[in-house]
């Protein structure tokens, strides 16, 4: 594992379970902090040795401008758990679900700068394509561009990769119309070079296994007042064009976790997704029409200028700009302390 001080966020409902408990074991053997948030469901005497657990009323007690403005029964309470990561120190954070076995390789090292095809300007790409000969798709990524011919792979060069998007074996992040067409489960490639994302290449990225190093932690947030469904993929489309303006590249890289999904009605996802088979095209086209600033100390206005593009097209609701701009300030003096 890297040797800046890093943390583990998930946020579960569950009691302890086998995944809770591998990953609880995996920290406490190497000095990570494991922050775990509840919300209303999570039992209340939940107890897990190696596991910081936060339920809704010790969330109460954060003294964070964001805490009384999440909205219960939501992902977005992952929020508090990158806030509290920070403030304990964390330099990297690494993000899961309750649902995903860790592999050895999930402990492995981490850094920042990787030997990778990076693809530049070739707007939207499947990643998922390199690792699998299957036709398949990542949640989020446009259905107008599944028929694009694969491109062939860039020269392997040294990126700063400051994200970094981990693939999940047996049941992938995908969306609810393969689920409900393709095949599962699945098993990707394991491949001697990662791929990534430079500027003008668009991937969504999940929150199922990322990695994230410190001057990117502001692009963490997870909107709450869209569908659920939606919530880690908008935020990944608004991190990648802010790395655009940073020169930084988003990283995908072999599978090392594997994933018991937990249990799903593919209708109901499909429908939640319908928002984003509508719209993910559109919304980046948006995104990327939008003069933003480089440097980290723009991060947060940048988001803000993002999220009200996404306001703007009716599909994240005027209630998140409070909590953005709660987010950022939290940030703000997070990563000034």
């Amino acid at each position: 594992m890297t040797a800046h001080r890093t943390a583990l966020v998930i946020t579960s409902i569950a009691a302890p379970n086998a995944v809770l408990r591998s990953f609880a074991e995996g920290c406490k053997t190497r000095g990570i902090d494991f922050v775990l948030i509840g919300d209303k469901p999570s039992p209340s005497d939940f107890s897990l040795d190696g596991c910081d657990f936060w339920g809704l009323p010790r969330q109460r007690t954060m003294p964070f401008n964001l805490a009384p403005l999440l909205p219960e029964r939501h992902y977005g309470r992952k929020n508090l758990g990158y806030l509290q990561a920070i403030r304990n120190g964390a330099e990297v954070i690494l993000e899961s679900d309750d649902d995903n076995f860790p592999r050895a390789e999930f402990w492995g090292d981490r850094t920042r700068q990787h030997s990778t095809a990076s693809f530049q300007g070739s707007g939207w790409v499947n990643l998922y394509r390199y690792f699998s000969e299957e036709p398949i798709w990542p949640r989020g990524f446009p259905l107008e561009h599944l028929q694009d011919p694969i491109p062939a792979l860039p020269a392997i060069t040294a990126k700063d990769c400051p994200i970094q998007q981990g693939l999940a074996d047996e049941n992938p992040d995908v969306d609810a119309i393969y689920r409900l067409i393709g095949k599962l489960p699945a098993d990707f490639i394991q491949r001697d070079h990662s791929v990534s994302l430079g500027k003008g290449a668009l991937c969504p990225f999940n929150s199922q296994n990322t990695t994230w190093f410190r001057e990117v932690f502001q692009l963490l947030y997870l909107p709450s007042y869209c569908s659920f469904r939606m919530t880690d993929i908008w935020r990944s489309y608004v991190a990648v064009r802010i790395c655009w303006e940073n020169g930084w590249d988003v990283l995908f890289h072999n599978s090392t976790v594997w994933q018991e999904r937990n249990a799903h009605n593919l209708m109901k996802d499909f429908a939640d997704e319908i928002i984003g088979y509508q719209n993910n095209k559109a919304i980046c086209e948006r995104l990327n029409a939008l003069e933003l600033k480089p440097g980290k100390e723009h991060i947060g206005t940048n988001i803000i200028s993002c999220y009200k593009q996404f306001i703007a097209m009716g599909l994240v609701g005027d209630e998140e700009m409070p909590l953005l701009e709660a987010w950022n300030a939290d940030m703000d003096a997070l990563l000034m302390a």
